[in-house]
């Protein structure tokens, strides 16, 4: 079993939380992960990714041959079409639908969601809506973490623990407030139809 992961988004949209709690429940699984740095701008609304790769033994590198991902995990819709090369042929991409407009020339959104829509894999939810409506609307990471949970083979129950891990020293109600917002994104996935 392996799994190979591109997290992409703009700085200060938490790709390094889903990347700690991802890393976390893999701990939690007896599982090998390997993660190359987070690359990109580090502050607000530069473009960021990462790779992840678990697996049921040794990983040698950390970083995904182009056709390779197996997952593409974004919280950003444009940035989601940057690492479309790396998507294999039977990978899923999931993304948030709200953009993130962070240069002038930020190409049409609805365009960009056409494009997504010829990928065959495709998820496309509103996290931000959905964290919005729970009270907090800075867990919408998290909601897309749940949303693509069902193709990280790590179990639910571990997922929950890397998520505690990662947010306990901000107090239980914030661990609460993030394994619910997990579950928010797990419910729209499972109720989620192609479109």
């Amino acid at each position: 079993m392996k799994s190979d992961i591109i997290l992409a988004g703009v700085g200060g949209q938490g790709i390094l939380s889903i990347a700690a709690a991802i890393g976390m429940a893999a701990i939690e699984d007896k599982l090998f992960l390997k993660q190359a740095e987070v690359h990109g701008m580090s502050q607000r609304g530069g473009a960021v990714q990462s790779h992840l790769r678990i697996s049921d033994t040794e990983v040698a590198s950390d970083l995904i041959p182009m056709g390779q991902a197996d997952l593409i995990l974004s919280i950003e819709p444009m940035e989601s079409l940057r690492y479309i090369p790396w998507l294999s042929k039977t990978g899923w991409l999931v993304t948030n639908t709200q953009t993130f407009i962070n240069i002038e020339n930020y190409p049409d959104p609805f365009a960009i969601l056409d494009e997504i829509r010829k990928i065959p894999n495709h998820i496309t939810i509103d996290a931000d809506d959905i964290a919005g409506k729970m009270g907090s609307p800075r867990s919408s990471n998290i909601v897309m973490l749940g949303a693509a949970c069902k193709f990280i083979p790590i179990s639910i129950e571990n997922f929950h623990a890397g998520i505690k891990k990662i947010f306990q020293k901000k107090g239980e109600e914030f661990v609460i407030i993030n394994i619910k917002a997990f579950e928010a994104g797990r419910q729209a996935c499972t109720n989620y139809q192609n479109n």
